[in-house]
């Protein structure tokens, strides 16, 4: 090429050639055999300025290529690099990742758990790890160059989330940030934040994937295309997509009334040969087994394979049914090398815990190549499960959707049996952006000509939709940001109140809110010009029609008033005749389904309020089981009762009455129409409305009559231009509250926990005090209620393992609500204490609505958790695992990864109580006892 070059232009290249081999970019990219892509040069060429930058790329598409290359710029000037994800997984990756590259001396590790190196030049860390260095100016931050952010878009996470912004306003000016974060639609957005906070930062956002995704639907024994054209390959969409018409017309028939047979023998008459390809195609609609799909999959050459099951019990259940099925996906010599490498990997645990873990039936799946993975899983588990699948030795996993939250873990397919899944709450839709980062585990850069997304056909599905998801590759990055107890403690002590709340107020959350309220702004000034038409149309030349309007409304205010009033009355009436029925008494349900003659069996009314906490509303009222006139035996509710009920006889209940049984309820339904069929209820009763005697309403009705608009011949014009105007007039005034809402809305909620504190005396002033002091040193979502416990001494004379007990209800949060029996806990000193934790939680509680602190918005105090207590307390006083987890029904993993957090908040405790304190003192000791077995050889909290 250079041949067909004049003189000055070969000297031109030759220039350019050589300042590109003196920036650090140009060795860098000789570590790798491949070519960096344009977004990752642009990135790197960036941070080389001086720049800090926001990478969204799609998973697998090598955004830490340019957190690789902080690290490689940060040792080349002889400066740190702090490298910071979200969970310790990922950490221990991207420690062994790094200490390949650049040796085990440069390299450290912090999580929180283990501290290896931590004097290394570069760290990779958990972000809570780094968020605590900043509070307690740690000494490692001399000479920070770059901190890079990996999986960013985690400040979305409501829990966790707020830890992302700490770190990124508290950083020290000098520090570079890389923020590498999936494909977010509003990166630009994020990016001016950045911009805001950090300074310079550039904005880099890569929609391609660096493998094309083909999409399909599996149904029955065929695999259908979604698109009729896979033009775009998950790239940047900018190519349309028809859905395949094949899928259309499938899920038309399958919502076709012409399927009914029913529909058929009325007479609907379908022409031979429609029918016969009705059937052709109904043989194809049937979601077929986990083991049918794997060994289609493995036919078609689709294997290794992800599926995404949202129920770790489901993970388990798949993985026996393709054993039970035979399926068998390794040969001999992919079964001899699984074996060793799990042998050698889980030589440590003890071999009277093995069964208990369940390691055979586990083995044999990773022996045939087929595994679960799932956060029940002991952490060790879950890291083998890892590696065979990146060595090829595992290639079927079945797996929960935290698999994609950053684990380095691609295959060439990706199988999503369902769309919706529970959320905590209920079960929903999974949302394009949860779509895309499962999907984007599919194809594996360097290995796959193009990854495979295959969702399972399911009834009532609409393949239009499904296409939506497919189509729509991003999602919006919001704040989770919300000021905690322990973070205002840690600011007042850094900054002082002010430049605390200044600092507060530039969050994203803050920044997000101040940007909505532009078009809220904008939509008021709209109304202001809406009110002023209508108040031009509501001029009425007898007098002030708005006066007029106005008389109106509050005659039809208080006739509502009224209404309100008498219904809330009736509602009192019919509960409090309710709860004086009796067994025995023979009533008339007033109305619904059930509405006629019934014997009441059980009134029905609830318990104390004190058992409430065991799932029983004691306001829902009374809900009386009743035996109706047609032999149904059904509980009634309130709303069965919009009036008060009396009973119309007596009549007894045989002893032998069996509401299960028809022939018991046959007899006695009989025997209640012979005794009380006769009876008419009177359902006519009169009642004198209130309106009628309410002097307000009298006086305005004389007011309205004697106004001058009431004789306008155009009232009820004005009236109707009128009620516009009030109406766009309240939403004017709540769109102005929104506005008023939404400014300085973190700065407010700082300023109500700074008032909190104060009264507690954490705080003095804009001093902080000896208790806010050691309020610093407690993380976590009882932050206060663990200081509190400290200060009031209820954890003096504990042992060891009942300290354990009672520090586990600072961290531990059972998955679902559980209404059985209350958990069990250690007698003694520990249970004591523990009931004196919830009464200062009460108190904490009772003086967070005084300030107004709204748990639901995710600040404040949540109630105490007591269901990990036995298991803490057994553990540490060094029973064995299987008794343990027997006691409590709870998987490995979960086990192990509660005593993480519990070793982690024994050491804030230990870090916080009064040096040589018996609490310190056993804190440690109670972390020494949890620390061993499956606790102390699983790698990964």
């Amino acid at each position: 090429m250079t041949d067909d070059m004049s003189p000055a232009e070969r000297y031109a290249l030759s220039r350019v050639r050589a300042a590109e081999q003196a920036t650090a970019l140009a060795p860098f990219r000789e570590m790798y055999d491949f070519e960096l892509d344009p977004f990752q040069i642009e990135a790197c060429k960036a941070l080389e300025a001086g720049k800090g930058v926001l990478v969204a790329a799609p998973t697998g598409s090598g955004k830490t290529i340019v957190g690789e290359f902080a690290v490689h710029l940060a040792l080349t000037q002889g400066r740190k690099c702090f490298y910071t994800t979200p969970i310790k997984a990922l950490s221990n990756q991207k420690y062994s990742d790094l200490v390949r590259r650049y040796g085990a001396a440069k390299v450290g590790l912090l999580t929180g758990d283990n501290s290896v190196n931590a004097d290394a030049p570069v760290l990779v860390m958990t972000t809570e790890v780094l968020r605590n260095m900043l509070y307690a100016n740690s000494q490692a931050l001399i000479g920070l160059g770059h901190v890079v952010m990996d999986e960013v878009h985690y400040l979305s996470d409501r829990f966790r989330g707020a830890v992302w912004e700490e770190v990124i306003i508290h950083l020290p000016e000098s520090v570079t940030l890389v923020s590498l974060s999936a494909t977010v639609s509003n990166a630009e957005e994020f990016g001016d934040w950045l911009d805001t906070v950090r300074g310079d930062t550039e904005v880099i956002v890569s929609e391609e994937r660096p493998v094309p995704l083909w999409q399909h639907v599996l149904a029955g024994r065929r695999m259908y295309d979604l698109f009729e054209e896979e033009t775009d390959h998950g790239g940047r969409g900018a190519a349309r997509r028809e859905v395949n018409p094949d899928l259309l017309r499938m899920a038309r028939m399958e919502n076709s009334r012409t399927y009914n047979p029913r529909e058929r023998r009325r007479g609907k008459m379908v022409r031979e040969a429609d029918r016969e390809r009705e059937r052709r195609q109904r043989s194809r609609i049937w979601t077929p087994g986990r083991p049918e799909v794997i060994e289609r999959l493995d036919a078609e050459g689709l294997l290794p394979a992800i599926t995404f099951i949202f129920s770790r019990a489901g993970c388990e259940a798949a993985v026996q049914q393709c054993l039970y099925a035979g399926l068998r996906l390794n040969d001999d010599a992919a079964r001899a090398r699984v074996r060793e490498i799990v042998e050698e990997r889980c030589a440590s645990i003890p071999d009277e815990d093995l069964h208990v873990l369940g390691y055979f039936e586990w083995l044999e799946g990773l022996e045939r190549g087929i595994a679960a993975h799932h956060a029940g899983m002991l952490p060790t588990f879950k890291e083998v499960v890892e590696e065979l699948f990146v060595k090829g030795l595992v290639k079927a996993v079945f797996a929960t959707e935290t698999l994609a939250l950053g684990i380095n873990m691609p295959a060439r397919t990706v199988v999503l049996e369902k769309l919706v899944k529970w959320n905590g709450e209920t079960h929903a839709d999974i949302t394009p952006g949860e779509y895309t980062q499962l999907t984007g585990r599919a194809g594996r850069r360097g290995i796959d000509i193009e990854g495979h997304a295959v969702v399972l056909w399911q009834r009532a599905m609409d393949p239009a939709a499904l296409a939506g998801l497919a189509g729509t590759r991003t999602y919006p990055l919001r704040s989770s940001f919300k000021p905690s107890y322990n973070m205002a403690v840690n600011l007042v002590s850094q900054f002082g109140r002010h430049r605390s709340r200044e600092l507060l107020e530039t969050s994203f959350a803050q920044f997000q809110a101040d940007k909505s309220v532009v078009g809220i702004s904008r939509q008021v000034q709209k109304n202001e010009e809406g009110l002023a038409g209508y108040r031009e149309a509501i001029t009425c030349h007898l007098g002030d029609f708005d006066e007029y309007a106005r008389l109106r409304r509050e005659l039809k205010d208080r006739e509502n008033e009224l209404a309100k009033q008498g219904a809330v009355q009736r509602r009192a009436a019919a509960a409090t005749a309710l709860e004086r029925l009796k067994p025995g008494d023979v009533i008339h349900v007033p109305t619904g389904k059930y509405a006629g003659l019934a014997l009441v069996l059980d009134p029905g009314v609830p318990p104390a309020r004190a058992d409430r906490h065991r799932g029983f509303d004691p306001y829902d009222g009374p809900r009386p089981l009743v035996l109706t006139a047609e032999r149904q035996v059904k509980r009634l509710a309130p709303i069965d009762f919009p009036v008060p009920v009396e009973p119309l006889e007596r009549m007894r209940i045989p002893k032998s009455f069996n509401a299960r049984s028809p022939q018991s309820r046959r007899d006695l339904a009989s025997a209640l129409r012979t005794k009380a069929g006769h009876i008419v209820p009177d359902r006519h009763r009169k009642s004198r409305s209130a309106a009628t005697d309410d002097t307000e309403i009298a006086r305005l009705r004389t007011a309205i009559r004697a106004h001058p608009c009431h004789g306008c011949s155009e009232r009820e014009d004005h009236a109707r231009w009128a009620e516009r105007y009030h109406r766009l007039q309240r939403d004017t005034r709540q769109l102005e509250r929104r506005i008023e809402g939404r400014t300085n809305t973190i700065a407010r909620t700082f300023d109500r926990i700074c008032a909190l504190l104060t009264d507690l005396d954490y705080l003095h002033g804009t001093e902080v005090t000896e208790h806010g002091r050691r309020l610093a040193r407690l993380y976590g979502e009882l932050d206060l209620l663990a200081s509190e416990c400290l200060r009031d001494g209820v954890w003096e004379g504990l042992k060891p393992a009942e300290l354990a007990a009672c520090a586990s209800a600072l961290v531990f949060e059972a998955r679902t609500a559980d209404d059985a029996a209350p958990p069990k806990l250690p007698a003694g000193p520990a249970k004591e204490a523990l009931g004196e934790m919830v009464r200062i939680w009460g108190r904490l509680d009772a003086l967070e609505e005084q300030h107004k602190i709204n748990q639901t918005e995710g600040v404040g105090q949540r109630e105490p958790d007591l269901g990990f207590a036995w298991a803490a307390y057994r553990w540490a006083s060094g029973h064995g695992l299987d008794e343990v987890l027997r006691e409590i029904e709870m998987p490995a993993g979960d086990f192990v990864r509660w005593c993480k957090q519990l070793i982690d908040v024994l050491g804030q405790i230990a870090a916080a109580a009064p040096p040589g304190s018996t609490v310190a003192r056993n804190a440690r000791r109670a972390v020494d006892g949890l620390l061993r077995g499956v606790v102390a050889y699983s790698s990964v909290g």
